[in-house]
Formats: structure tokens, C-alpha cells, sequence
């Protein structure tokens, strides 16, 4: 089952679901968000003991990686949109690869889309690394996290640079199948290490 499935119910079979993932993670970024600044929730999850509201395992990976994508959904003119869309993707790309490793989870936003979407994933990274710390996770199973990812869209990149990508990316909606969207790389990832986190708390 694909992770668009586990998290929503459904697999990406249409040029549509990429979008749908994205306002089910906006609205329950917005939901949760909002339900940990009236207090409902200890913030941020990784800090969360047994006792508290939301300590079990699954809880802790899906708020963990909402707030790690909450970077993402700052991007002015809600221009994170873009993470879905197929003809953005080489530039995306481009421009993330060309970005240099920070640890920074305090942003300033430059007023370039493709600039300010890059500095965004790199602080949902460099946020997954600070809980890691705070969780007690042994900080050098996440040292190389960015090292990965960059691995990650340099095939992706190398995916859309081939001819008929965009034939490839309408075969693999209609099998059901994940194609490699940012969105897409960004999401999974995240996922993963907030897994991870969680784990270390279980």
C-alpha cells in the first residue's frame, strides 16, 4: 500500500491526488497547529511522556511530521503548491540542489518561490534533527539526513531530465504507482525520520 494510501485512504491514481495530499496536510497542519496553541497538546510532540495526550507512537510521528512540513506551508502566496505540480519539478530541483546545508530552523523567506521552497524543506530537516535530540535519538542515525535526501532528488532530477517524463508521470498515476514529485520526496522522508523519532519514544 502506498504512503498516500496509509496516510488518506487512497493510492495517487489521478493527476489530482498530489493536490489532495497536499490540503489534507494543510488543513490538519492548520488543526493541529491551532489545537497546540490553546494548549491542547505538548508541544512539540517528541516531548511527549506516557501520561500526556497523543504519547502513543503513531500520534508522535504524524504530528511530528506535520511540524516539520509546517515550514513549507509559510511559503508566501501559498506558493508550496507548486510541490505538486509536474512542470515545476526541474526547477524545484535545480534550485534545491544548489542550496548548501544549514542547521537553521528560524527561516527568513527571500522572495524567490523556488529559493524560499528549498530553504523550507531544509529547516522541516533541520526541525526532524532538533526532536531527534530532544526524543534522546542517537543523533548520528540523523547526521547524514540531508546527505540523503540530496541523493534523493538527484535521481529525481535526473527522472524529469529524461525524455517523456511527463508520459512516465501519467503511466505511473494510472498504475497506482508514486511518481517522484517533491511533494512526494519530501513527504516520505519526513515521514520516515518522524517514524523514527517516534520509535525512540515508544
Amino acid at each position: 500500500m502506498s504512503w498516500h494510501a496509509k496516510l488518506f485512504g487512497r493510492a495517487p491514481a489521478t493527476p489530482d491526488a498530489a493536490h489532495a495530499l497536499l490540503a489534507d496536510i494543510e488543513k490538519q497542519s492548520k488543526q493541529y497547529l491551532d489545537e497546540a496553541d490553546n494548549g491542547n497538546w505538548v508541544y512539540p510532540a517528541c516531548k511527549r511522556k506516557s501520561p500526556d495526550t497523543g504519547a502513543d507512537k503513531q500520534t508522535v510521528c504524524d504530528h511530528t511530521r506535520l511540524e516539520a512540513f509546517r515550514y513549507l506551508l509559510m511559503v508566501p502566496r501559498g506558493e508550496f503548491k507548486l510541490l505538486a505540480e509536474p512542470d515545476s519539478q526541474a526547477a524545484i530541483l535545480d534550485v534545491y540542489l544548489r542550496h548548501r546545508p544549514h542547521e537553521e530552523t528560524v527561516i527568513e523567506f527571500s522572495g524567490d518561490t523556488m529559493n524560499d521552497l528549498a530553504i523550507a524543506v531544509i529547516a522541516g530537516f533541520n526541525w526532524l534533527n532538533h526532536c531527534a535530540g530532544l526524543a534522546g535519538a542517537d543523533r548520528r542515525q540523523f547526521s547524514g539526513t540531508l546527505n540523503h535526501f540530496r541523493k534523493v532528488v538527484i535521481s529525481a532530477q535526473r527522472w524529469w531530465e529524461m525524455d517523456g517524463a511527463k508520459a512516465r508521470y501519467a503511466q505511473m498515476l494510472q498504475a497506482a504507482q508514486e511518481p517522484p514529485l517533491f511533494l512526494n520526496l519530501v513527504w516520505a522522508d519526513y515521514s520516515r525520520l518522524a517514524g523514527e523519532i517516534a520509535a525512540v519514544r515508544a
